[in-house]
């Protein structure tokens, strides 16, 4: 089985319809897909009603959170939720949260750059978002459509970067009550891309541990984001810590050159996270027809 499990459409920050994202994975040769936009569950419905015959829709997202070490700022770190509820009370006030104020920033840094004499209008990016999560990449992909910059890498690097004047930071969910509220809503969080030296600061070991003694359930240890030498580590700790592992690709259509299926899931694993998952089942079956 080939297993993908750490996707994203244009529901959040990817370039394909649910609808089309789901096409993609299945001309792949994907058997299964996680589709885990940012902070929202709005492409399940479609990319469920759009699912090619033989291709398995786990549905999930990214959470956006923060470790808070003891003496140090905090750092960012993403938690991949899957199989919750999605009407659970508790994660749907946080996710509602967490969407305005990825809006609210979004606006603050789009009003940062049109006063530093940077070509772009929010109304503009709201629009083209077509209802999707409002966010840095749809900012950085304005400013490719201006000229401004040539990629929304090369965006990123510089005028969206933490280290840019223009930089606006987000109150993200604490990890730990991230954590708490995936587990209660019967879903399995499993820690993203955790060790992307290349992305960043990244948390240390401890703070792995901290997650697991939390509730956290697996480590995403295959991404194209993670050298040899940093998933032979996230491996070995999730051995100790008695944690499943995944694979995937983080793929998000044309806004990054990963492909769909670049890393993938091994099905054993993968089977230990449907036995831990209790909110919702995976899309499978006859086409349109939940599992």
């Amino acid at each position: 089985m080939r297993i993908d499990l750490h996707t994203h459409s244009a529901v959040s920050d990817g370039t394909e319809s649910p609808a089309a994202l789901v096409a993609t994975a299945a001309a792949a040769g994907l058997d299964v897909v996680a589709l885990t936009d940012h902070d929202t569950t709005d492409g399940w419905a479609a990319a469920e009603a759009a699912r090619p015959a033989g291709l398995t829709v786990v549905p999930g997202l990214e959470l956006s959170c923060r470790w808070f070490p003891a003496d140090e700022p905090p750092v960012s770190v993403h938690l991949l939720a899957y199989l919750f509820d999605p009407a659970h009370p508790a994660l749907s006030a946080e996710l509602a949260r967490l969407r305005a104020e990825r809006l609210g920033r979004g606006e603050r840094i789009v009003t940062a750059l049109a006063a530093a004499g940077y070509p772009v209008v929010w109304e503009r990016i709201v629009e083209a978002s077509a209802g999707g999560v409002v966010g840095r990449p749809h900012v950085a992909r304005a400013l490719v459509e201006a000229g401004v910059v040539e990629s929304v890498d090369q965006a990123f690097a510089d005028l969206l970067s933490h280290r840019s004047p223009h930089y606006v930071a987000k109150a993200d969910t604490d990890v730990l009550e991230g954590i708490r509220l995936v587990r209660e809503a019967g879903g399995v969080p499993v820690f993203a891309h955790g060790l992307a030296t290349k992305r960043g600061r990244v948390v240390d070991d401890a703070a792995i541990a901290a997650m697991a003694g939390a509730g956290l359930l697996g480590l995403e240890v295959d991404h194209p984001d993670h050298s040899p030498a940093e998933r032979d580590h996230l491996r070995g700790l999730a051995g100790e810590l008695g944690l499943l592992t995944t694979g995937s690709s983080d793929h998000h259509g044309a806004n990054k050159t990963t492909p769909i299926g670049a890393c993938l899931t091994d099905p054993g694993q993968y089977d230990a996270l449907l036995a831990a998952g209790t909110g919702t089942a995976p899309f499978t079956g006859p086409v349109g027809v939940p599992g």
